[in-house]
């Protein structure tokens, strides 16, 4: 059962940050209902916090004078980093970011010098970071425990939820769930979805794992050894640029490595630097789709292969002329 935790840190915080505060405001900044906020106003109570509370229309909550937890203290560099972090945290799927946030902002305008506080708020008003959200894990568990093991290198057992796929005859083979120990190398946040990578003792071979579909996951009491230099981000972008698809396609860039790289996402295919230019190996289910990307590269480029992808730029070109897209 989930225990809120970090819930009830937060409105510990925000009172030690803001004095009184109303039940409404709570309840708002922690998105619960006021009876949640008053069962966790109670296991502060029990923990030995004091706290006072006026009931009534204009009443609140607050701790009693005098009461102060010793603070974290931080560099100017380091709470601006924290701030920048907390800004990431609320879009990176992370399950209960909302009351990590606010804790943690809490904690930092309690210990921050006014003229820092300015800065961290601007920070947190005009800053925005594009990272855009794909399905979230139901709980940060399988993070958290996947990390742990995987940075001392043990053994676990997940069960993993298989979505359904559809078969060459036309049927559907519906989503299964399957149990399996699992090596855990490494973790990574790729294109809205968190994944985790290693060795999969159930099909015996290297596997990445959606943590959205992780429904458990528990240690064992084995070892491993984690291959050295391993980085699971660099492995989950060539397993998705090299999954086989409908149409391979190859494509010459009238550039240089380094700018192909830096202007094309990873997911478009394998770069490979040429005396004629940089190839670009590419897995497409669809190159009506790829001639619109080729079309938007700011190089020139040719096509190698298939001629059905020469076909489809061409026919790209004609619209574009005309007007039509």
């Amino acid at each position: 059962m989930y225990h809120p935790t970090t819930r009830v840190l937060a409105v510990l915080e925000l009172l030690q940050a803001h004095g009184r505060m109303s039940g409404a405001e709570l309840a708002r900044l922690l998105q619960v209902d006021g009876r949640t906020l008053r069962r966790y106003i109670v296991m502060l109570e029990d923990m030995g916090i004091p706290i006072t509370a006026d009931r009534g229309r204009h009443g609140g909550y607050a701790l009693m004078p005098g009461f102060k937890l010793p603070p974290m203290m931080f560099t100017d560099d380091e709470a601006l980093a924290l701030s920048l972090g907390l800004l990431a945290a609320r879009s990176l799927g992370l399950a209960e970011a909302a009351p990590a946030v606010a804790s943690v902002q809490a904690k930092l305008e309690r210990i921050m010098p006014d003229s820092l506080k300015w800065r961290v708020s601007a920070i947190d008003d005009t800053v925005r970071l594009d990272l855009r959200r794909g399905t979230a894990p139901p709980t940060n568990a399988a993070l958290g425990v996947l990390s742990a093991a995987a940075q001392v290198s043990q053994r676990v057992h997940l069960r993993y939820l298989a979505p359904a796929v559809p078969m060459p005859e036309g049927q559907l083979r519906p989503a299964r769930e399957t149990g399996r120990d699992f090596d855990p190398y490494g973790l990574a946040y790729y294109m809205g979805f968190w994944y985790t990578v290693g060795f999969c003792h159930l099909r015996d071979g290297l596997r990445t794992f959606r943590l959205d579909r992780i429904s458990e996951v528990r240690p064992l009491v084995a070892a491993f050894q984690r291959p050295a230099g391993f980085d699971a981000l660099e492995h989950l972008r060539h397993s998705i640029a090299t999954l086989p698809r409908k149409f391979a396609a190859t494509v010459l860039l009238q550039t240089d490595l380094e700018s192909a790289r830096a202007t094309l996402m990873e997911y478009m295919g394998l770069f490979e630097q040429t005396e004629e230019g940089v190839l670009l190996h590419s897995q497409t289910d669809g190159l009506a789709w790829l001639a619109r990307q080729l079309a938007s590269f700011p190089f020139a480029f040719r096509v190698v292969s298939p001629p059905e992808l020469g076909q489809e730029v061409r026919r790209h070109a004609r619209r574009l002329l005309q007007g039509e897209g």
